[in-house]
Parts: structure tokens; C-alpha cells; sequence
């Protein structure tokens, strides 16, 4: 967990930071949304999860190939640092000064 201790002039300030990081874990969790849609289509289209995609299958499993494979994974790596930059963000202790 991360302590975040804010010393400012104007109690304002604080609120403003605080606000700007709760929209940033709220951009984050759309993003999230958006990335969980797109994986479900492509596990729903080829009835696997995404472990056994990454495990077992190449490019030529998939109709679309090349840009299909690098779509899928690609979505598996977005996801996987929205989700270590939402905790991080959400892990956030505020501190009084």
C-alpha cells in the first residue's frame, strides 16, 4: 500500500488531487470494461479461455491469423496493467499532515 500525503496551502488543492486520481481509476475501470468485452468475444468465438489461447494456440488457429493472435494477446496485456495500475491507484492511503 502507498501512503499519500498531500501538503497544500488550500484545502482545495487536496480535494483536486484526490478527485484527479478517482478519475483516473474511473478511465481505468472503462478501459477494463471495454478489454473484458473484447477478450469474452474472442473466448466466445473459439469456446477457449484466454490461459489455454496463450498456451496452446498459434496464429493459424485463428481465422483472422496474424492480426487476430496479436489482438487477442494484446488484450490480455492491456488488462493486465489496468488492472496492476487500478490497485495500485486504489491501494493509495491518504495521510493528514
Amino acid at each position: 500500500m502507498s501512503k499519500l500525503k498531500i501538503i497544500a496551502e488550500e484545502k482545495a488543492t487536496e480535494e483536486i488531487v484526490k478527485s484527479a486520481i478517482s478519475a483516473e481509476i474511473k478511465r481505468l475501470e472503462i478501459g477494463l470494461n471495454r478489454t473484458n468485452r473484447e477478450i469474452k468475444e474472442f473466448e466466445g468465438e473459439y469456446e477457449v479461455s484466454s490461459e489455454i489461447f496463450l498456451k496452446e494456440f498459434t496464429t493459424e488457429d485463428l481465422k483472422g491469423g496474424d492480426d487476430e493472435y496479436i489482438t487477442w494477446a494484446g488484450e490480455l496485456k492491456i488488462r493486465d496493467r489496468i488492472l496492476d495500475e487500478l490497485k495500485k491507484l486504489k491501494d493509495i492511503e491518504y495521510v493528514n499532515s
